[in-house]
């Protein structure tokens, strides 16, 4: 924690920690307070989503109010919109919330308890879906959303070492339920794909990690290509100096260019269809149109152009 500390946040006027009261949140909520005793606030959202979220408040009060911390809570509503899953919901809702409650306390950043378990879990998550680079990056040490700064300073440590420690210095903390529901399917790669790896490659977490963070260095290089490719192309690129690129470079600007501008994952088979059209886009009057997203890729001119669904 103090090596991204050190890099991201080193004169913090205050520091902020999500707080659920599970054991991770715990561990890094007590080592938070070490480094930082009097710039430390605890944040906790309320999902709404289980009976047990009233007990995770009750002991995330009583147990900031044992240890001396400051605690800012906020009730949310995370049901999920018709076509969204009910974790990207509560997810969202989650970031929004704690993004608001660092503004009002005046925290620099927050902190996020995910460590070394998680990470390992994203990565095979994102394996089992076909993913690209971006996927396969899993979560990144540091990232900005709602105009906050998050860090998750415990990606290395596995999650048995937060909770011996947590249970060797006698500390209490919650346990939810709904990580052991097996509807879910990150909760099925912790009960029966993580431990087959941890028999087959004993210590496998790090590695894991390593992959993630080999993904994420070769996408940053590809975006940096991408940038230089779109500054000859224009933004919206110009079809006829797409042509001019090798179809893996296309792919590559297009990718970065549908998500810089309109926030949009192309997925594959699009991508592929996308650029059979540009190659044979050889005519004045030849149409380019494919739907993307919620949206449509379009020719306009010698451009192309994404307009968003209305």
């Amino acid at each position: 924690m103090a090596r991204w500390c050190e890099r991201c946040a080193a004169r913090p006027l205050k520091v902020a920690v999500a707080y659920s009261a599970g054991a991770d949140s715990t561990a890094l909520l007590l080592a938070a307070r070490q480094r930082w005793p009097d710039q430390l606030v605890a944040l906790h959202v309320h999902h709404g989503l289980q009976a047990a979220a009233d007990g995770f408040e009750s002991h995330a009060r009583r147990f900031c109010a044992l240890h001396g911390i400051e605690l800012r809570m906020e009730h949310v509503q995370a049901a999920h919109e018709p076509g969204q899953s009910p974790e990207d919901a509560a997810r969202l809702a989650r970031y929004a919330a704690l993004a608001r409650l660092a503004v009002d306390a005046g925290a620099d950043c927050v902190l996020l308890g995910q460590h070394a378990d998680d990470q390992a879990e994203t990565l095979l998550l994102a394996l089992s879906r076909g993913a690209g680079l971006p996927g396969l990056a899993s979560m990144p040490e540091r990232f900005e959303r709602a105009g906050m700064c998050f860090g998750r300073p415990l990606l290395d440590v596995p999650a048995s070492v937060l909770r011996s420690w947590l249970l060797s210095e006698g500390h209490a903390f919650v346990d939810d339920p709904s990580n052991t529901d097996t509807r879910f399917t990150r909760n099925r790669i912790r009960a029966v794909l993580m431990p087959a790896w941890e028999a087959c490659f004993p210590g496998f977490r790090p590695m894991l990690a390593r992959s993630a963070r080999h993904a994420a260095q070769a996408q940053r290089l590809l975006d940096e290509l991408a940038a230089l490719d779109l500054a000859q192309t224009g933004v919206p690129p110009q079809i006829a100096r797409l042509q001019a690129l090798s179809r893996d470079r296309q792919t590559n600007a297009l990718r970065h260019w549908l998500r810089s501008s309109a926030g949009v994952a192309a997925a594959t088979a699009q991508l592929d269809e996308l650029l059979d059209q540009i190659e044979a886009c050889t005519t004045r009057g030849h149409r380019i149109h494919l739907k993307v997203g919620t949206g449509h890729v379009e020719r306009e001119g010698g451009r192309l152009r994404y307009t968003p669904a209305l």
